[in-house]
């Protein structure tokens, strides 16, 4: 497993609960301050009383779609940043949507293996005054 410097808050956005809880318990595992929401609506919630780094966001959420709730994070949270995954190949349609409206995203393939998830969160900029971003 790849080393967390410093712990960093992470929101996991995941309709399909064994995958939500999987991934929270290799993140939590591995330092991180996780939060889940199972839907899109609950995500919303949370973020009204708490502010995460990261979103992890499943793009296939029913109602509201990752894309959607996506953008609502950008919009409401400083600095969060947002790592789409889907096991959808429809959700390109989605994906070139929002490029096209000049939202770029990360997005990953699931299934994603925990090291690769870990990676990719451990490249990502520190945007808050947490010990992941080190010595002010």
């Amino acid at each position: 497993m790849v080393a967390n410097v410093g712990e960093r808050s992470i929101l996991i956005v995941e309709d399909e609960k064994v995958i939500a809880d999987t991934l929270a318990q290799i993140l939590t595992a591995n330092g991180y301050d996780v939060r889940l929401a199972y839907s899109a609506e609950d995500a919303t919630s949370i973020v009204s009383e708490w502010s995460p780094e990261l979103a992890i966001v499943d793009v296939m959420l029913p109602k509201m779609n990752g894309i959607e709730l996506a953008l609502y994070l950008r919009k409401e949270t400083s600095g969060c940043h947002i790592l789409l995954f889907s096991g959808q190949p429809s959700v390109e349609g989605l994906i070139q949507k929002a490029r096209s409206e000049g939202h770029d995203f990360e997005i990953l393939a699931k299934p994603v293996h925990p090291t690769v998830m870990l990676n990719a969160i451990s490249a990502l900029p520190c945007t808050k005054s947490s010990a992941c971003c080190g010595p002010e």
